[in-house]
């Protein structure tokens, strides 16, 4: 209601915007005849005369009229396509780090090429995000004639690359890849070793295509760097057979709403039983073993195979329960993903450790300047705003959309239903339509096609098990006649063509043929021009059919993601019509519908195949969406808040290291972290024992433990020093050896032996600190019980533990600075380009002698302190292969 007052004012903030962005437009079609009149090379040097009129004082907003200008000619001349005035108002959102709005088919691949160019003029690399490889290798390809044609450089992020070409790929102007290649890039830069070693160059302006899906369904699932873990899965096997012998609803109960699982007592006992493990659920010895149990009946009872993930030569993979893309390479979490390994039969692997993690939230919120084009981002944009401080503008079509959407049609059942969706199909098909049925999953899709091929309707199934065709199979999916089921994002950013595509029909018959379209254009040229025709002819006939039919099988949790669906239809102006059946069993309306609509269903006593078509049924159904809607925005927002606790020690981690990669001065660096160590040691002790408030004997022991033997001589108790006398004589004696060492090595040496150490002792503990915020983020929940706030208690624990960690990062330092030596022996532990190898000595000693080799008579435990005098773990020295 106050949005229609808003507008009727003329105050309404999307209305004032658009009526901003045509004046300007004005301004940028009164320049075309000057820069048609332009040559290409005029057009090529716009890059060095327009970054040049930058560094004289002008701003990007005062060069956009030209550029824009420019930047739709070098399309026209390269590309046939020239921007409508409303594709250029949707380049001037972007530019101003807003979400543009735009309708599928309204070209926003070409919109893009507008913001992103007139900022790559900064010189300081454009990021540009898509959903998948694929469409990254499209877009940068398709649109890299626009941007070299202005005089900028063009390059793809991919997975596989080599290091050089990603870091190439980093310093062109405008690098085009999808965002977890660009998160990991991320986490990788910021467990390098050498400042050669990474390859991003800042963060400054990223232009999100199909933001919805990336900022919000994607953003639930952190980027998570990983390493296994020394646990055995034997447990998760032993777990997983305890879980096949419980019963639902009597040792347990399943919430599917609130996707969680409960232990009766009676389950509790039979767990023990099963097992031989008495009081398994209160003996804390147990706990890893109960929490096991506890994840393997989520993995039997709550994840569904082709609807949450599929098997896949072997492996499990997620599947994306918004896009219903696999997710290669993620995992989840917390032993879930073993317990699912171990129910599908296949091998477990073991459980990973934590190397490096951010949020896709926290990622995008650094860059300087974020902007994004999605089909569908108004329903979500309170979250837009709130999260990532993002408005977002409704751009107006180019042509009135006439696109028919019907009320929903209703079932009783399942089987009613999708027996409805194959006759609706087989009548549409007949008739020559072509129709696109959107399903929630794989296994619903699949239910599908077995109907329609029962009724023997040719089709083409589309779902996560396809991925790699997906493109090619939804640029068909306008043919007269055609019929397509896939699952409700498959190939987004590829257009629906009535009629067909002609170029994936061309480059599909010139691959059958053997004909490359590059070595033979002019062969290609006629296979294209055929079929150029032949789709043409096709159009005619499904546009007097009435244009492309939508119909969705179920209504997503979330209103946008119909809303994606329903817009494949209708693109440009074409006709379509959209529709969605749904039953009572749907998990929608199962979990989450409310008892008006199952009331009223049943009063109406529906015979069986009946259906209830109305526009308040509808809407009663949306309002049971926008409630799950609120309540995942309010789930992902708590997330949020505590990853921000996690996400501000990370960007000191990582601000801290990329100093230590880069000081130049290493050897002043590392002797304050000295000093600090001694002073720390100090300050622990004034506070206990009897001698004045000092603890002499403990600080010597301290002492002796991080520095070695000798440097405690000042606190020996005959000499009667004072704290401050005696600390002031200690830090003498670690700055004369320190000195001592630094000769010893040789300055550059030095330099980077403790760059070195400085930075594989501050990863090894930011790890184990990750690994201890995992579990207190897993149990802090708890402390609600006590009446405390538990986001509260977390930033006040995790707080404690990160200064823990500094101070072991600090004395883990000190404890290998000044015993540090060059030596010669055939296990190095770095090897710098131009460089001698680079050891770690035991000692201190001033001879270069070898390090002497683990005992094997004595029983040294694993993560105990190598025998041989390296300072490392076991484990990782002397102890490796055991």
């Amino acid at each position: 209601m106050l949005k229609g007052i808003l507008k009727v004012l003329g105050l309404d903030p999307n209305d004032r915007a658009l009526s901003r962005y045509r004046r300007v437009v004005e301004t940028v079609n009164a320049l075309e005849g000057q820069v048609s009149a332009m040559s290409d090379q005029e057009l090529e040097g716009t890059a060095v005369e327009f970054r040049r009129r930058l560094s004289e004082g002008e701003t990007l907003d005062q060069l956009l009229p030209e550029m824009f200008a420019r930047v739709r000619e070098v399309s026209r001349r390269k590309l046939g396509l020239r921007h409508f005035d409303v594709q250029l108002m949707g380049g001037m959102a972007l530019h101003e780090g807003k979400i543009a709005e735009m309708k599928t088919g309204e070209g926003k691949t070409l919109v893009a090429t507008l913001s992103v160019a007139l900022n790559a003029l900064e010189g300081k690399g454009v990021h540009v995000i898509t959903v998948n490889d694929y469409l990254a290798r499209r877009d940068a390809e398709w649109m890299g004639p626009v941007y070299r044609g202005l005089g900028l450089t063009v390059g793809v992020i991919e997975p596989f690359m080599s290091q050089e070409d990603r870091f190439a790929a980093y310093r062109a102007d405008i690098t085009y890849g999808t965002n977890s290649e660009f998160g990991f890039d991320y986490l990788r830069d910021n467990m390098a070793l050498s400042k050669a070693s990474q390859v991003q160059r800042g963060h400054w302006y990223c232009l999100v295509d199909e933001v919805d899906s990336i900022l919000i369904d994607e953003a639930r699932t952190p980027l998570i760097i990983s390493g296994p873990s020394e646990d055995s899965v034997e447990p998760y096997r032993i777990a997983d057979s305890c879980a096949r012998a419980l019963r639902k609803g009597e040792d347990f109960e399943v919430d599917e709403k609130e996707r969680n699982v409960a232990l009766t007592e009676r389950g509790i006992a039979r767990c023990e039983e099963i097992l031989k493990v008495p009081n398994l659920f209160s003996d804390y010895g147990m706990s890893e073993l109960a929490h096991k149990v506890i994840q393997a009946l989520k993995a039997h009872h709550l994840f569904q195979r082709d609807v949450h993930y599929v098997v896949k030569d072997g492996e499990i993979v997620i599947v994306d329960e918004f896009t219903g893309r696999l997710m290669f390479g993620r995992r989840y979490s917390d032993g879930l993903h073993q317990a699912i390994e171990a129910k599908e039969r296949v091998q477990i692997g073991k459980e990973s450790q934590t190397l490096a993690t951010i949020t896709l939230q926290n990622y995008f919120r650094m860059y300087r300047k974020l902007s994004g084009m999605t089909g569908t981002a108004a329903t979500e944009a309170e979250e837009f705003k709130e999260i990532y401080g993002m408005d977002v503008v409704v751009i107006p079509t180019h042509r009135p959309m006439i696109r028919v959407d019907h009320p929903d049609v209703i079932f009783r059942t399942q089987r009613e239903k999708y027996n409805a969706v194959a006759d609706f199909v087989e009548e549409r098909h007949r008739a020559g339509q072509p129709v696109l049925v959107g399903t929630a999953s794989i296994e619903n899709s699949e239910r599908v096609s077995k109907l329609l091929k029962a009724r023997k309707i040719p089709h083409h199934v589309l779902n996560a098990k396809f991925h790699d065709k997906e493109a090619a199979i939804v640029a068909q999916a306008g043919r007269f006649g055609a019929v397509t089921v896939a699952t409700n994002m498959a190939g987004r950013g590829t257009d629906i063509l009535l009629g067909g595509n002609p170029k994936f029909l061309a480059l599909e018959e010139a691959a059958a043929k053997g004909i490359d379209p590059d070595q033979s254009p002019e062969e290609y040229r006629v296979i294209l021009d055929r079929f150029t025709v032949q789709c043409e002819e096709e159009r005619k006939k499904v546009l007097d059919a009435g244009g492309l039919c939508i119909l969705g099988t179920e209504r997503h949790e979330s209103r946008r993601i119909d809303n994606q669906l329903r817009g494949r239809a209708g693109r440009q102006g074409d006709p379509g019509e959209s529709r969605f059946f749904i039953s009572l069993e749907d998990d929608l309306l199962r979990l989450f519908g409310s008892e008006r609509i199952q009331g009223l269903m049943s009063k109406l006593g529906m015979e069986e195949g009946e259906s209830v078509e109305h526009s308040f049924l509808t809407k009663a159904i949306e309002n049971a969406q926008r409630k799950v809607e609120q309540m995942h925005f309010d789930i992902r927002k708590q997330l949020l808040a505590y990853d921000n606790v996690m996400n501000q020690q990370r960007e000191a981690v990582y601000k801290e290291r990329q100093e230590i990669l880069t000081d130049q001065n290493l050897t002043d660096r590392a002797w304050s972290i000295l000093e600090d160590t001694v002073a720390s040691v100090f300050d622990s002790h004034l506070t206990s024992g009897d001698d004045g408030g000092f603890d002499r004997e403990r600080c010597a022991i301290r002492l002796r433990a991080i520095f070695g033997p000798g440097l405690d001589e000042p606190l020996r108790a005959d000499l009667g020093l004072e704290p401050q006398e005696a600390r002031d004589r200690v830090l003498e004696m670690v700055r004369q050896a320190f000195i001592a060492k630094v000769s010893e090595l040789g300055e550059e040496n030095a330099r980077e032996l403790f760059r070195f150490l400085l930075l594989n002792v501050l990863d090894s503990h930011w790890k184990e600190h990750l690994l201890a915020m995992d579990e207190l983020r897993r149990g802090i929940g708890l402390r609600a019980i006590g009446q405390k706030d538990p986001l509260v208690e977390y930033q006040f624990e995790s707080f404690n533990l990160f200064k823990e960690m500094l101070d072991r990062v600090r004395e883990g330092f000190s404890e290998l600075a000044l015993r540090v030596r060059v030596v010669q022996e055939r296990r190095p532990v770095r090897v710098e380009e131009g460089r001698g190898p680079l050891f770690i000595g035991g000692s201190g000693g001033e001879e270069e002698r070898p390090m002497a080799p683990a005992r094997r008579g004595v029983k040294v435990g694993r993560n105990d302190p190598c025998p041989c005098g390296s300072g490392r773990k076991y484990k990782h020295c002397c102890g490796k292969g055991e």
